[in-house]
């Protein structure tokens, strides 16, 4: 059987490759973006402004006028819109090419407790679904490993290399650990049922076990030298030590409340809530631990009968009003292909009350900065890498964004993709 899928799996790699964009080469020529309006990532933005890198760092952002050096590539984007790279975080881009395919599924380990699972040694830059991800202007993503009660240790990536060592932005940032759920739903996404509370011993038992480990992790990470050593448990040193997150996968408040808590008895450094459905209703718990939030798909049914029907749309406003640091997500149902519309979450959290500029923040500097990378990306500032793009339109409007140049680290990426060439292919064929 194995012998069988071998073949299958260089074929699949041998297509991927073949249709996909190659990787930009590093920034050779100095350039100055200049005449549009430049959103910095962090609320401000400049009309009429400029932004300008050098060998892959950015050197000016401000007025148009302003600009006093000179550059030897100078583009010229009045009328057009320019932002930082998006970030995508808790995302399985590269880890799964296709569903059925199991040769191409490598988003999950066999096991209960696996914290040394390392996302990072199994993304798959030749995935054709990227460059269709990075066309609306998400340029860096956090790889998350999925399933078993710890799942393991996510990395950040830049979208655009040549294999998962030129990808990785941050290797093993955070262990990310499901926590056990209080209540499960029944039906379907289209025919929703009840809510039922899982079974009392089943989920003492499985709260006792994660317990055990944290306590045995964090002795061992007491220990400068162990006596004998463990790599389960030394993927959970820096959880201790400050050197990784925390990252608890939970949504209603009973279960956020529960993990935050044993985060902070267990000694966890930082923590971040994954999901955070209910994280508005224990926000003062949230922000006097300092727990950050990373919210599920707002393009969602809400969890309760009894809910408003836009209350995911809500969540941002929600979390923005009582203080929570947040960025928004995009785990779900045909999550990888559907990651390219990250910016329209952002632009629905936009017309809920949250304003654009707050929307943006919420997918560049708060997501940077959640996830660790905000003193290299997440905005536009001087001495931060030059990872930006340029769009025709309102890049959180899915009527007006139109990506035109994109850049990463200062490297000019191809915004050529699988879908556009089939466009192309059958606009040839049948006219517009």
């Amino acid at each position: 059987m194995r012998n069988a899928t071998l073949p299958i799996a260089f074929l699949l790699a041998a297509a991927v490759a073949a249709q996909r964009p190659s990787p930009a080469p590093p920034q050779g020529r100095s350039i100055l973006v200049k005449g549009g309006t430049v959103h910095v990532g962090d609320g401000k933005t400049y009309d009429d402004g400029a932004v300008g890198f050098r060998n892959g760092i950015i050197d000016f952002v401000g007025y148009e006028y302003a600009v006093k050096a000179v550059y030897d590539t100078v583009i010229d984007a009045k009328g057009m819109q320019v932002y930082p790279g998006l970030i995508l975080p808790d995302a399985t881009l590269g880890l799964v090419e296709i569903d059925l395919v199991r040769a191409t599924n490598d988003e999950a380990e066999t096991g209960g407790l696996e914290p040394e699972v390392r996302a990072c040694t199994a993304y798959n830059t030749d995935s054709k679904i990227t460059p269709t991800v990075r066309s609306n202007g998400v340029l860096l993503a956090q790889i998350t490993p999925r399933g078993n009660r710890i799942s393991g240790t996510s990395c950040i990536v830049q979208l655009d290399a040549w294999d998962n060592n030129d990808a990785v932005v941050k290797a093993d940032g955070g262990i990310h650990v499901n926590w056990p759920r209080a209540f499960a739903q029944t039906g379907w996404w289209a025919e929703q049922g009840g809510t039922d509370k899982v079974a009392a011993d089943q989920r003492t038992e499985q709260l006792q076990e994660l317990r055990a480990f944290f306590q045995r992790a964090k002795a061992y990470a007491g220990k400068t030298v162990p006596e004998k050593a463990d790599l389960r448990l030394e993927s959970m040193r820096g959880l201790f030590t400050g050197g990784k997150a925390l990252f608890v996968h939970a949504d209603a408040a009973r279960e956020i409340q529960e993990a935050v808590l044993f985060a902070r008895e267990m000694g966890v450094q930082r923590t971040v809530v994954v999901g955070g459905h209910d994280a508005w209703r224990v926000a003062d718990l949230l922000r006097d631990k300092n727990v950050d939030v990373i919210l599920q798909r707002l393009h969602s049914l809400p969890q309760r009968e009894d809910e408003d029907p836009d209350l995911p749309y809500r969540l941002p406003l929600l979390l923005k009003e009582r203080g929570i640091r947040f960025c928004l997500g995009y785990t779900g149902d045909m999550e990888r292909m559907g990651a390219r519309n990250l910016p329209f979450q952002a632009g629905t959290a936009s017309a809920y009350g949250l304003g654009p500029e707050d929307a943006l923040r919420a997918i560049t500097l708060d997501a940077a900065a959640i996830l660790g990378i905000d003193n290299r990306y997440g905005s536009l500032a001087p001495g931060k890498s030059a990872t930006l793009f340029i769009s025709t339109g309102d890049a959180l409007d899915m009527r007006t964004n139109n990506v035109v140049r994109a850049y990463i680290d200062g490297r000019t990426i191809s915004l050529d993709n699988r879908q556009k060439r089939l466009w192309k292919q059958y606009e040839e064929r049948y006219g517009k």
